[in-house]
């Protein structure tokens, strides 16, 4: 039988429940100060995308795709459950499924920007010479 998971001692349904300003005060510093400040109109956007995806998953429906940019947005309750596309940098989308353990960290902390670089490699039984030849 496994425990219920809790945000500083809050359910997911408590913390839903509660006022975007009161979930802010939970939030770590650094998350707390970006959502003081203001929200961008980007992230206005983002938080509406979220709201009407949280809407057709509850009416039973297929949640619409979701992608941002907004790579500094903390994670709050709402998105808890929803799998969002957030932008790597370059031309491509990280699908990140939001849980419980992600509220107060940023969407960009789960989208990975660099790759693993794979550089080319001379065929079996190249010389030592031919290693450092350009292919064509």
């Amino acid at each position: 039988m496994s425990a219920a998971k809790t945000y500083r001692g809050l359910t997911l349904e408590q913390l839903t429940s509660k006022s975007i300003d009161e979930v802010i005060e939970l939030l770590p510093s650094r998350a707390k100060r970006s959502m003081r400040r203001g929200l961008h109109p980007e992230t206005r956007k983002l938080l509406a995308k979220v709201r009407e995806a949280r809407a057709a998953v509850e009416a039973g429906k297929e949640q619409p795709v979701i992608k941002t940019h907004r790579r500094d947005m903390p994670v709050l309750p709402e998105m808890v459950g929803l799998k969002i596309l957030v932008h790597t940098g370059g031309k491509e989308y990280a699908a990140v499924d939001v849980t419980m353990e992600m509220i107060g960290h940023f969407l960009g902390e789960f989208a990975i920007t660099n790759k693993k670089v794979v550089h080319g490699k001379p065929g079996v039984g190249a010389s030592r010479s031919s290693m450092y030849v350009p292919l064509r």
